[in-house]
C-alpha cells in the first residue's frame, strides 16, 4: 500500500492507494464518512471495503475529503467533495488506463456522495453503498440509478434508521435495465461493531457473483475461488 498524493480541486489530496498484480484488473474508489463528524479514510468501515477490494484483485484508492488528514481545503457541504471524489477517480483511471472495469463504494455520508458520482461517470459499472444515509440526504438524483450494485445495512442503525435504507431500495429494485440487491446484516449498528467480518463477506459474495461468466477472471489468476 502507498501513500499519495494528487492535486484537487481545492488543493492537495491526500489518499492510500494499493495497485493490483493482476493485468487490466478493475478500480474502486472508496469514499468515507461525513467530515464533520470525524470521517475520514481510516474510519474501520471505509478501510474494510478497501480492504475487500484489494483481495478480490482490484486497483484501490481510498482518499480524505478536502479538510480532513492532510487534504487541502475545507468542508463544503457535499459539492466540494463531490468534485474530490472526481478528482480522485480521474487519478485513479490515470494510474490504471488499462483497467476492464470500474467500481465505487462508500460508506455513509460517502455513499452518497459515491451515488452522486455514479450518475455523473457512465464508466461506473458497479457501486456497494453502505449505510446510505437516506433520512438526511436527498437520493432522488437517481432517477434511473445507472448501475447495478449494492446496499448493505444493519438492522440496529440509530444514526440512519433501517426503514429508510429499504424504502431507497423499494425504488431503486422497481428500475430497468439494472438489479439493486439489498443485503441486511441482523443486529448491526451504524458503525457496523462486531459485524465489519459479515460486512466483508457481503460484499466478496456480491462481487464473485458480478463476476460470473466474465472472460480472463481476474480471481481465478489470483486463485480465489
Amino acid at each position: 500500500m502507498s501513500n499519495v498524493q494528487f492535486q484537487g480541486p481545492a488543493g492537495r489530496i491526500e489518499g492510500r492507494y494499493v495497485k493490483s498484480d493482476i493485468p487490466n484488473a478493475p478500480i474502486a474508489l472508496i469514499l468515507h464518512p461525513h467530515p464533520k463528524f470525524g470521517g475520514t479514510m481510516n474510519n474501520k468501515v471505509v478501510y474494510n471495503l478497501f480492504d475487500t477490494f484489494r483481495k478480490q484483485g482490484f486497483s484501490v484508492l481510498r482518499f480524505n475529503f478536502r479538510g480532513v488528514g492532510m487534504s487541502d481545503g475545507e468542508y463544503d457541504n457535499g459539492i466540494g467533495e463531490l468534485s474530490d471524489a472526481a478528482s480522485a477517480m480521474d487519478w485513479l483511471q490515470n494510474m490504471n488506463k488499462d483497467s476492464n472495469e470500474c467500481w465505487v463504494a462508500g460508506f455513509s455520508f460517502g455513499s452518497w456522495i459515491g451515488m452522486q458520482l455514479l450518475m455523473r461517470r457512465p464508466e461506473i459499472q458497479g457501486f456497494i453503498s453502505v449505510a446510505p444515509p437516506a433520512n438526511m440526504f436527498d437520493f432522488n438524483f437517481l432517477a434511473p440509478c445507472p448501475s447495478s450494485g449494492l446496499i448493505v445495512s444493519g438492522t440496529d442503525d440509530k444514526i440512519v434508521p433501517h426503514n429508510y435504507v429499504v424504502k431507497l431500495y423499494e425504488k431503486l429494485k422497481i428500475q430497468k435495465r439494472i438489479t439493486v440487491e439489498h443485503n441486511i446484516i441482523e443486529d448491526a449498528g451504524h458503525f457496523f461493531d462486531g459485524h465489519l467480518d459479515i460486512l466483508s463477506e457481503v460484499c466478496v459474495d456480491y462481487l464473485k457473483s458480478r463476476r460470473v461468466g466474465v472472460g480472463n477472471n481476474f480471481l481465478a489468476e489470483l486463485g480465489i475461488e
